[in-house]
């Protein structure tokens, strides 16, 4: 039994202390990626709120990614900030709780949350012809509720029992962030328990999910090759490879950080992994996923009280993620199959 308490005192996050001239580049170069990341996700927000021509399934799930990505920022990187400019590197115990607990709760949304997003994808698609019937606002306030609930249920699992485990007064955590891997490796107790429940939560909430993206991307494909205009199927692929980057880098991080036991996975690559996904892809994220999209500048114009007609001259790139766009491209895979009906007859 152990005499100390482990519930109060300072955690000491060692960080990059070890190397006094990246902290300050890294506090620059973070200081800019921040306020790119909270801009820019925050602008995606007020414009799908502000805009009415904005309230449909695919903005409103790019709204609930945005607001994710802020959190995932906002939670690691301000307390960064201060322990990279001052001699402190302390955090309190309440605040490593809260910070864990954020950090396992957005992970999780965001996991399921991109594959229900890619499903939005497989139906405008596959199915453009009931897309509105399928995607109803109650379905679509359904999986987004899903996906909040299920990585908040997992945080709360996982959280108590991760700082619950004996750390005999260690409280040296080697990392910028109080994340599970990184308080596994201070405890001096036996941790297979809580790893091994961890691997069998990741099933769900990584694996399953990913295969899902998968799979709604593998027919998105097959129905894209089936496209004989070079210039829809380069512009498709473009659209998707963007998106399956942004799911790739989340992803393999995710699985590289969680899916190893805490005292394998290399410490100094953790770390910048970590700063990683929870600091350049929120800030890539916007510029990926909308803010290059014709009907995003379209409402931007509009706030600004701008011409909209200015974006005529741009043509159709931007607006390559609207459901619309996949409808047309449905249409076209229709007519070459009808085609080929009336020249076999």
């Amino acid at each position: 039994m152990e005499t100390n308490n482990e519930s109060s005192g300072d955690f000491i996050l060692l960080g990059f202390s070890d190397r006094p001239r990246l902290e300050m580049v890294l506090f620059v170069v973070n200081m800019v990626f921040y306020f790119l990341a909270v801009t820019g996700n925050s602008t995606i927000i007020f414009l799908s709120l502000a805009d009415l021509r904005l309230h449909t399934p695919m903005y409103f799930f790019l709204s609930n990614l945005s607001l994710l990505d802020l959190c995932y920022t906002t939670s690691s990187i301000p307390q960064l900030q201060v322990n990279l400019c001052g001699p402190w590197k302390t955090i309190s115990f309440i605040g490593c709780v809260v910070q864990l607990f954020a950090f396992l709760s957005v992970g999780g949304i965001e996991c399921i949350l991109l594959s229900v997003m890619a499903y939005d994808r497989f139906v405008a698609v596959c199915k453009p012809l009931h897309y509105l019937t399928i995607m109803h606002p109650q379905l679509c306030l359904k999986l987004a509720a899903f996906a909040w609930l299920s990585g908040i249920a997992n945080s709360i699992l996982m959280s108590p029992l991760t700082m619950s485990l004996g750390r005999c007064g260690h409280r040296r955590i080697n990392h910028f962030v109080c994340e599970m891997p990184a308080i596994i490796r201070i405890s001096c107790v036996d941790t297979s328990r809580v790893e091994g429940l961890a691997f069998f939560l990741a099933i769900p909430i990584v694996l399953v999910p990913l295969t899902m993206i998968l799979v709604s991307y593998g027919y998105i494909a097959a129905v894209v090759l089936r496209i004989k205009s070079a210039a829809g199927r380069r512009k498709a692929f473009n659209t998707c490879s963007s998106h399956m980057v942004v799911v790739s880098l989340f992803y393999s991080t995710i699985i590289y950080m969680y899916m190893q036991p805490g005292n394998v996975a290399s410490q100094d690559q953790g770390k910048f992994l970590t700063l990683f996904y929870c600091l350049v892809t929120p800030t890539l994220n916007p510029f990926i996923y909308s803010l290059r999209n014709k009907d995003m500048k379209a409402a931007m114009l509009k706030v600004l009280g701008k011409d909209r007609s200015l974006l005529d001259t741009e043509g159709t790139d931007g607006a390559w993620n609207s459901p619309q766009v996949f409808t047309h491209l449905r249409t076209m895979v229709n007519d070459n199959n009808n085609k080929l009906m009336i020249v076999k007859t």
